[in-house]
């Protein structure tokens, strides 16, 4: 039975793997790779709703003269699932998403609303903070007397 699943291969003594034949690949190769949806779309010609975690057959290449801070950029191009059309959308490691570039929309997410007014908030303390350290401290001191009003209030 175990010679079923035999995970080496035999060698004989006189294999040159160096007389083997080099495949010469271009740059810019589209792969074929199997993936999931990593946010919902909508699809620009047929309204179709193709949501979060749906696989898709899809072709990966490099996107040539792009990089973010030496971090390659990658390129997806994949079918809708109801009326054929491409899709595509690229990688953005700046934000650690995807942009969708063309084919569809991306279908609105409160949280990520959220999440940037939270940021320019933040931006917005520290650039004020940033000469002023009587400012800092009060804004300390008020981080402090939030935190034990919410701890009081949630141990009553």
């Amino acid at each position: 039975m175990g010679e079923r699943k035999v995970l080496n291969k035999y060698y004989p003594p006189d294999f040159d793997p160096s007389k083997l034949p080099r495949i010469r690949r271009p740059k810019n190769q589209q792969i074929k790779v199997r993936m999931m949806l990593p946010m919902s779309i909508r699809c620009n010609t047929c309204g179709n709703y193709i949501y979060k975690g749906t696989k898709f057959n899809s072709r990966k290449e490099d996107v040539v003269g792009e990089t973010y801070l030496g971090i390659q950029i990658f390129r997806f191009y994949f079918k809708c699932t109801k009326c054929s059309a491409e899709l595509t959308m690229k990688t953005d490691p700046q934000n650690s998403d995807y942009i969708v570039e063309s084919g569809a929309t991306r279908n609105f997410e409160p949280w990520r609303a959220e999440d940037e007014e939270t940021d320019k908030e933040k931006q917005k303390r520290d650039a004020e903070e940033m000469g002023d350290a009587m400012k800092s401290l009060e804004n300390r001191t008020l981080d402090s007397k939030e935190r034990w009003t919410f701890l009081l209030h949630w141990m009553k």
